[in-house]
């Protein structure tokens, strides 16, 4: 299991476990939390599963399309990754995530 930490726009911290091999984004949304919308369901083909990654954590390089995808957002930053591109390994233990704003 990897522990993640996501902190919701409230500002509050959610602690989870999920099962390495898993996106982000499902484990964020099976976990209940119902701020990440995840419209496309993880194809990469919306933007709103849009987190800032904490620095420090080395998430997989950001591709051509998800690239794209994030710059429609007004949110945008250094920090942003969208969630569902994401997959959780044991080297991601630990890591810590903020839902960005809903644009």
């Amino acid at each position: 299991m990897v522990q993640i930490f996501v902190t919701g726009r409230d500002g509050a911290e959610h602690a989870m476990q999920a099962e390495a091999g898993r996106s982000l984004m499902e484990a964020i949304r099976d976990d209940g939390l119902d701020e990440l919308l995840a419209l496309c369901g993880g194809c990469c083909s919306c933007a709103t599963c849009h987190v800032y990654v904490e620095e420090g954590h080395e998430t997989p390089p950001i591709s051509e399309d998800e690239n794209d995808l994030l710059d429609s957002s007004e949110h945008r930053n250094a920090l942003s990754r969208l969630s569902c591109q994401i997959l959780l390994t044991a080297d991601l233990d630990g890591l810590r995530v903020t839902i960005a704003p809903e644009d």
